[in-house]
């Protein structure tokens, strides 16, 4: 059966805050210190708000369900991207891709490459990802991404991120 992705909506708030907190634990994992992942990914209630605002605000999310309808509400949402303006001042490009993330049992799937399609197509884009995070690195670079040299102190997790800069494909 065919993963299906598509624009998330409020109604998906539980199900992509589980999959956000456990993509942060299954891809984090030896990059972040395990007691700050911990404390990082224990906070349901405001993943949980924090989606909802966000989708009610209009941001564009995009989810990916898993193919299962007897899936429980953590394992709903298997992946998910979300693009929109830069955030940067000195931006590259004025798209970035926010967040991609899938859920480990689908790496390698393809569901990435297919969540970032949807998101930002062959636009030109930035994005920021952990220094130490070779796997998404590797993946980023297969979809035409470069580090362009800035670097970052990301507070949020405590670790250096990159930014890596696509030009227009």
């Amino acid at each position: 059966m065919e993963i299906e992705i598509r624009r998330a909506v409020v109604a998906d708030a539980e199900a992509a805050a589980w999959c956000h907190l456990t993509c942060w634990q299954e891809a984090y994992a030896g990059l972040v210190d395990p007691e700050r992942l911990a404390e990082k990914t224990n906070e349901l209630d405001l993943r949980v708000e924090r989606w909802t605002e966000r989708l009610e605000g209009g941001v564009l999310r995009w989810v990916a369900v898993n193919p299962d309808p007897a899936a429980a509400v953590q394992d709903r949402v298997i992946g998910f991207s979300s693009p929109g303006p830069t955030r940067d001042e000195d931006a590259p490009t004025p798209l970035e891709l926010y967040a991609i993330y899938v859920r480990e049992k689908w790496w390698g799937s393809g569901l990435g490459h297919r969540l970032l399609d949807v998101a930002i197509g062959k636009e030109a884009a930035s994005l920021w990802v952990l220094e130490g995070n070779e796997r998404a690195k590797a993946f980023y670079r297969r979809q035409g991404f470069v580090e362009d040299g800035t670097q970052v102190d990301e507070p949020f997790f405590g670790v250096p991120e990159i930014r890596m800069v696509r030009p227009t494909q």
